[in-house]
């Protein structure tokens, strides 16, 4: 069985028809999910925007198999995104996901002199 991979996957899209309800709950919410606050990874996701309930962003980690690649991660969270989106009643455009394999990532150390 192959190595999992660790995927930090962040979900980007605009808010589209937000009824008055939903507006209410965002702005009701907004500082726990602006700034630092909004942008921790994890399983289970977070949302981060501000109160112009313009754009906003959902952070994920994924695990999976690398033979998967990034692709399928990417796809995972947007699904995750979606479903969690639909459950609360947050419309949105499209949904774009940028995938960094953790694994992979190669670290820069500067160098003491």
């Amino acid at each position: 069985m192959a190595e999992s991979h660790t995927y930090r996957v962040i979900v980007r899209a605009v808010f589209e028809d937000l009824t008055d309800a939903a507006r209410e709950r965002l702005l009701a919410e907004v500082a726990e999910h602006e700034g630092i606050a909004g942008m921790k990874f994890g399983p289970e996701g977070s949302l981060a925007y501000d109160r112009t309930l313009k754009h906003f962003s959902m952070r994920y980690v994924v695990e999976s198999d690398p033979d998967d690649g990034e692709e399928l991660a990417g796809a995972f969270a947007e699904e995750k995104a979606e479903a969690y989106l639909k459950e609360r009643g947050y419309g949105h455009g499209e949904l774009r996901s940028t995938v960094t394999d953790m694994d992979t990532m190669k670290i820069n150390r500067k160098s003491r002199r």
